[in-house]
């Protein structure tokens, strides 16, 4: 396979697979046209597989603004439990799977004046069901889960309180697997979760996108030689790139 576009509607970023299944040569393009003359006649014979999305920033909108403000009108005390209740001190133990709810719940409450304790428990208990989908997201997951031989796949760095609560949340449902940090105990960007994405799931790193809204996340990806797209946003020209590199999959 030739070049494979990495990131956004800006500059390509693109790997050259070598013989043992990983991808080589970062190779730096300007535009989706330079990838499009650049695909090598072995296209056809290394077709992509695996589709694998992170989830907060790409399926959906995560907004501690959002999820706060659906609760708490008042503008001090909506910022203050903004900072307390979505700060990574707790977040990250929470994506690593080493804290519990009730231990952050209790945490943030130490922080906050009583009164607004009860809405601690609220905004955490109900976050889930406040993050909505990202526009055109689940259709393009539709099209793609059309197409021959592709696997679709989350992996995200999230809590087990989602984890344990993903048949609830609708575009999930649309994903043949899903790998969650808190659960598997691997965290992105580090090289071990792509590795027990791969392992797992018996998917060559170089038959695979990863689609992500952190750069890290990407460049983590890339180091094990995962093609990764850097996910700006615009979910149409995402659309156009993962229907132009599975092209050879819906002609078979």
């Amino acid at each position: 396979m030739g070049k494979n576009k990495l990131v956004g509607s800006q500059t390509v970023i693109s790997t050259r697979p070598v013989a043992n299944g990983r991808c080589g040569k970062l190779v730096v393009c300007e535009s989706l046209e330079d990838q499009t003359v650049d695909m090598s006649k072995n296209a056809a014979n290394s077709m992509i597989k695996n589709i694998v999305f992170d989830f907060g920033q790409v399926l959906v909108h995560f907004d501690p603004s959002y999820m706060v403000g659906r609760y708490i009108s008042e503008p001090n005390d909506a910022k203050l439990l903004e900072q307390v209740v979505f700060d990574r001190l707790y977040w990250d133990c929470l994506d690593a799977g080493t804290i519990s709810d009730e231990k952050v719940i209790e945490a943030c409450k130490q922080r906050l004046p009583e009164r607004l304790w009860s809405a601690v428990s609220t905004i955490y208990y109900h976050w889930i069901y406040n993050i909505p989908e990202i526009e055109g997201m689940a259709a393009l997951v539709r099209r793609i889960r059309e197409i021959p031989n592709v696997r679709l796949f989350v992996l995200s760095n999230i809590s087990l309180y989602l984890a344990e609560h993903a048949d609830e949340i609708p575009i999930l449902s649309l994903f043949d697997e899903c790998v969650f940090s808190s659960v598997c105990g691997k965290v992105k960007p580090n090289r071990e979760i792509f590795e027990y994405l791969c392992t797992k799931y018996n998917m060559l790193p170089c038959e695979t996108v990863f689609v992500d809204d952190n750069a890290s996340n990407i460049k983590g990806a890339q180091d094990y030689g995962i093609i990764g797209y850097l996910f700006d946003g615009d979910v149409a020209h995402l659309d156009s790139y993962l229907q132009y590199v599975l092209k050879n999959n819906a002609s078979t």
